[in-house]
């Protein structure tokens, strides 16, 4: 009909007051400084977990290196999705950049192609993503490992925004289903890991007029394993859709992520329209307005938990090498066990490495202190680990000490159980002393042998 035309030609905007408000956009208080404590977490860092990560390497395990740009970094919001849901349009909307020359480009094509990273600076710029890989003071250098290819589809963009002095935003290229990897000329799923690995908030996002979860995006909940509590799932574009078909597309949508995500907590969900034009008319405008002020409270929260974030983050990581030392150690002293003066070395390890089970690997570790045996790797990623690692080129724990500077094993274990749970105390003096409860950060559990008699 003519008259929507008319209609169309110049949406109205609605009004950003709650935006502002929530996101405390207005305000001129001095964001909090935790220099003294980034500088004590690097310290802990490099004293207590860097040295056995190195002994061990770890990184070539998880391609996981920590730099002190991802130390001292913002906080992440990385925005994933099938193409076309409207996860640029949702960035411009945040920060405002509709109509600005620095939108993102947004249309009903598969339109970015690039991982974009749009962070903070004093004027409006791009930056190159070979550029932002050179650079070592920000967090994007160990990128280079994904070749030229991926540098070209990397690209900065720096907004002169106050949401963006607090955290940074990362829109991905949108999942293409029945697309094959090669066709992107990187390794998309790797790279996608690498964001998912650093992100603080996850925002998966859905368009309900085209639902489609096939195997691009199974691949992608696969590897959002074990960071549920950062995903949030948000269904866009709500009010395109009556109510009732409302409904249903949340009901399939559930439905077919289920399988995907088996966690007692399902993730929260959003059912709003995330960008400038006023909901269309018809439609649970309360609705949609409150869930977007949930959204924006959710990511200002996650904004002011950074540094209880960012030494979660670093204990997580501890408790992963320790565990990784401990299973290296353990693979050594087996074989050494084994070894008698005839036997084939290399025969005799790959024994052992082809049934760890055989020699209680896996489960020596889990007897011996307080690993959880969800934190256990994989069994075949060590079979490629020694692939690439001799097990003759490691030391076994006991021998990864010194007189002036203690054992590893004991200075990780001190940085997991002390050091770690402090820095985060005296973070928190200032705050509410709820927030720090030890039931959400795990802080306080020293390790245990299950096996000793009380």
């Amino acid at each position: 009909p003519p008259e929507e035309v008319e209609d169309a030609s110049e949406p109205t905007k609605r009004d950003r007051s709650h935006l502002e408000n929530t996101l405390k956009l207005n305000e001129d208080k001095p964001a909090d400084d935790f220099s003294g404590a980034l500088q004590r977490l690097r310290k802990i860092y490099h004293t207590s977990i860097k040295p056995l990560e190195q002994s061990y390497r770890y990184n070539e395990l998880r391609q996981h290196e920590i730099t002190d740009g991802e130390i001292t970094s913002k906080p992440m919001v990385l925005f994933l999705g099938p193409w076309s849901v409207g996860k640029s349009s949702m960035i411009n909307y945040l920060l405002g950049l509709d109509d600005t020359p620095y939108q993102l480009y947004t249309g009903a094509e598969p339109t970015t192609s690039e991982f974009t990273v749009i962070m903070h600076g004093p004027k409006l710029k791009t930056i190159e993503g070979i550029v932002m890989a050179a650079d070592s003071a920000r967090s994007f250098s160990p990128l280079e490992k994904f070749g030229q290819n991926f540098l070209e589809k990397l690209i900065g963009i720096e907004v002169p925004h106050k949401l963006l002095e607090r955290v940074t935003f990362v829109d991905t290229p949108g999942i293409i289903e029945n697309r094959k990897q090669q066709e992107r000329g990187y390794p998309f799923n790797d790279v996608c890991q690498w964001f998912i690995d650093r992100a603080d908030l996850i925002f998966v996002v859905f368009d309900p007029t085209k639902l489609d979860v096939g195997l691009e995006l199974e691949m992608l909940f696969r590897q959002l394993k074990g960071r549920e509590s950062q995903i949030r799932i948000i269904l866009n574009k709500a009010d395109s859709l009556a109510t009732q078909e409302l409904m249903r597309v949340y009901g399939a949508l559930f439905w077919s992520l289920a399988p995907l995500i088996n966690v007692t907590e399902p993730p929260r969900v959003y059912v709003s329209s995330f960008w400038p034009h006023e909901y269309h008319p018809d439609t649970h405008k309360d609705l949609f307005l409150k869930e977007e002020i949930s959204l924006l409270e959710d990511l200002n929260q996650v904004i002011e938990n950074r540094m209880e974030n960012k030494i979660a983050f670093i204990r997580q990581h501890a408790i992963r090498v320790r565990i990784h030392a401990l299973l290296v150690d353990r693979y050594l002293q087996t074989y050494k066990d084994k070894m008698t003066f005839f036997s084939d070395g290399e025969l005799v390890f790959r024994d052992i490495v082809e049934d760890p089970d055989k020699f209680f690997i896996f489960k020596s570790i889990l007897a011996k202190t307080n690993v959880s045996k969800f934190d256990l790797p994989n069994r075949e990623a060590y079979k490629d680990f020694f692939g690439i690692n001799p097990i003759t080129s490691f030391k076994l724990l006991s021998q990864q000490c010194s007189y002036m500077g203690g054992c590893f094993l004991e200075k990780i274990e001190k940085a997991i159980t002390r050091e770690l749970p402090d820095l985060l105390g005296s973070i928190g003096l200032g705050k509410k002393p709820n927030v720090l409860s030890c039931d959400i950060t795990g802080c306080g559990e020293t390790p245990k042998n299950r096996y000793r008699k009380p």
